[in-house]
């Protein structure tokens, strides 16, 4: 399993609650700072994390999205 951080700059209100619709994000949260909302994944291959992000790209009022894929030594 791949576990990935992404996050969402939005100003739309409950952008957290839409990202937890998706089927693939186990979690999400609003944040203060540069970006709005956090969304946590976990897939098993790589690839899947262009699927989940171009999802949530076309949520209306996604701005843009930042990810981070976690690194095990």
């Amino acid at each position: 399993m791949v576990k990935e951080v992404i996050l969402v700059k939005s100003p739309k209100k409950l952008i957290a609650a839409r990202l937890r619709k998706i089927k693939k994000i186990t979690e999400s949260f609003p944040v203060s700072g540069q970006f709005d909302a956090v969304a946590v994944i976990d897939v098993k291959e790589l690839f899947e994390i262009k699927d989940v992000t171009t999802e949530i790209q076309k949520i209306p009022g996604v701005e843009r999205t930042e990810t981070m894929v976690e690194v095990n030594p």
